[in-house]
């Protein structure tokens, strides 16, 4: 191809940031596997100064959209972590978004377990703990959760 590479580099961010936001890591590894000889860290950067890259924006995007999911803080920080988002940052863009996770923690739980576990056993419970935990909610969210949905079916 007679393109430059950083050209060819900012022209498939583009492509890519027109479907959906990036994080700035998760958007150097994908341009690094696909363009060779570009100087992805000066486009990508130059994508920030345009507005076209935000880490911000990815952040506060993502949360809503696991947050919709059904998913917990620990399993969503976890992920923000692997895609290269700062503590710092996601602690701002959950400022902004006021969740109470122990509401998040109830709802999913009446979603997914339409009956009480007041009549089931041990198995039962600890089957569903480890449900909420692998989404991401603490003890004590998950014990609120199971507390609400016994003693509103008392």
């Amino acid at each position: 191809m007679d393109e430059n590479p950083n050209k060819e580099a900012w022209n498939k961010a583009i492509q890519l940031l027109s479907r959906r936001e990036y994080s700035y890591k998760e958007l150097s590894q994908k341009l690094a596997r696909s363009i060779e000889g570009a100087d992805l860290d000066s486009v990508l950067q130059s994508l920030e100064e345009d507005g076209y890259l935000s880490d911000q924006r990815f952040c506060e995007s993502f949360v809503r959209m696991r947050v919709g999911q059904g998913h917990g803080l620990i399993r969503i920080r976890f992920d923000l972590k692997q895609k290269g988002i700062a503590s710092e940052l996601l602690a701002s863009c959950l400022e902004g978004l006021d969740i109470d996770w122990f509401v998040q923690a109830e709802e999913l739980y009446r979603r997914k377990y339409r009956e009480s576990l007041a009549d089931k056993d041990f198995k039962e419970r600890s089957k569903r703990m480890r449900f909420m935990s692998q989404r991401g909610f603490s003890i004590d969210e998950i014990q609120f959760a199971i507390e609400q949905v016994a003693n509103d079916e008392c």
